[in-house]
């Protein structure tokens, strides 16, 4: 039997993936295996037992990284599984950033009372809420993950001019693509040319405020800015500056702060963008995936922290380390294997920065032989028989 620990009330449909070989709720002690969405861990103490977080989302602020790896833990989250939701509200936040939707509406409550007398005076100030249509209009996609990339490819088809940016990008990224999209290399190149720009880039020491006084000024006048990643991706006093000049016309983001809130030219919006029961029955469906197939199989999928890895079982065995990525650490592996008589019929080893991660598939071994051998060699920071 395997316990999963839930830190916070995750779909029903996800949960539904575990078998009757696991234990998951709220109040499990000594979890296999863990399963979040917003709840900080940072100051959390996790059990010896637990091998595995899987974030149901694709974030992950709230998780101590480093200090899971330090303790051979390995953290899952879940990239694309809420990027259609998330798609369409950032097509929702460009029709309303340029219809001025929001207080167009407001402002039609006003007029109750009026009787008769609303249908005119509707036509007569509908004319301070005009705005731009966005076919033929630039927009710059900072960032071309699942999410950017979709975004993208949306705006395409709303026949936009697509600018994108990301340094990184995948070949499977790339393969999704629009082939109509324009690939900038030079992020100023966004900056300069876009009507529209929306951020979908992780939040790093390199990418905070990367939205700022600096790269405003290149923008056009009248640009419009789109923000459904992180709050610190935009330096929000710089925005409200940038407002107050009239040097942007909009800033739409999914993260209210008290510097922004009910500030003219701001559409806040309360972090809506993966609350939809699609996304959340997506996210917890592979989140759960993720853990079983690592607690059952050994193998990595979706880890921020350590290399993908992914082998098929050849043998009833198989022992998985989690180790330091240092030199002459699988001869060392393996000579302790040897020592034990263990006979290896399959390896893989991938490195991910400083750790890194050895499957074995071997005939027979004794468990605990082995598990103390290997555990004695240095950097080795996890050893399981599965």
């Amino acid at each position: 039997m395997f316990k999963i620990k839930t830190y916070n009330k995750i779909s029903k449909t996800g949960l539904e993936v575990f078998d009757d070989k696991y234990t998951i709720g709220d109040e499990v002690d000594n979890a296999d295996g863990a399963i979040v969405r917003s709840a900080a861990l940072h100051d959390v103490e996790f059990p010896a037992s637990l091998k595995a977080i899987a974030r149901a989302g694709a974030g992950t602020n709230n998780i101590p990284i480093d200090r899971c790896s330090e303790q051979g833990i390995v953290v899952f989250n879940t990239p694309g599984a809420n990027a259609n939701a998330v798609k369409e509200l950032v097509i929702a936040g460009m029709l309303i950033s340029s219809r001025r939707v929001i207080t167009a509406i407001e402002w039609a409550k006003t007029l109750k009372g009026n009787g008769a007398e609303v249908g005119k005076m509707v036509e007569k100030g509908k004319s301070a809420f005009a705005g731009p249509e966005l076919k033929g209009k630039t927009l710059g996609v900072i960032g071309l993950g699942a999410i950017g990339v979709m975004v993208a490819n949306a705006a395409n088809h709303l026949g936009m001019t697509v600018y994108g940016y990301d340094p990184y990008l995948s070949v499977k990224s790339a393969w999704n693509l629009t082939h109509n999209a324009v690939h900038i290399n030079d992020i100023k190149e966004i900056f300069q040319k876009c009507d529209y720009i929306t951020v979908h880039v992780p939040l790093t020491d390199s990418t905070k405020n990367l939205i700022n006084s600096d790269s405003i000024a290149m923008m056009k006048d009248g640009v419009r800015i789109l923000n459904f990643s992180r709050d610190a991706l935009v330096n929000s006093a710089d925005m409200v500056a940038a407002l107050e000049a009239g040097k942007v016309a909009a800033y739409v983001t999914d993260f209210p702060t008290d510097d922004l809130l009910c500030v003219d030219g701001v559409i806040a919006i309360p972090h809506l963008g993966a609350s939809t029961p699609e996304s959340e029955d997506n996210c917890a469906k592979m989140a759960a995936k993720e853990l079983i197939d690592y607690i059952e199989n050994g193998n990595i999928v979706n880890s921020v922290n350590l290399p993908e890895i992914v082998m098929p079982r050849s043998t009833d065995k198989r022992i998985c380390i989690i180790h330091k990525n240092i030199p002459n650490m699988l001869t060392a592996i393996t000579t302790a294997a040897a020592a034990d008589g263990v006979n290896i019929e399959n390896m893989l080893n991938k490195s991910r920065g400083d750790y890194a991660y050895t499957m074995l598939d071997v005939a027979a071994a004794d468990d605990e032989a082995i598990i103390s051998e290997l555990e004695a060699i240095d950097g080795v920071i996890r050893v399981r028989v599965i």
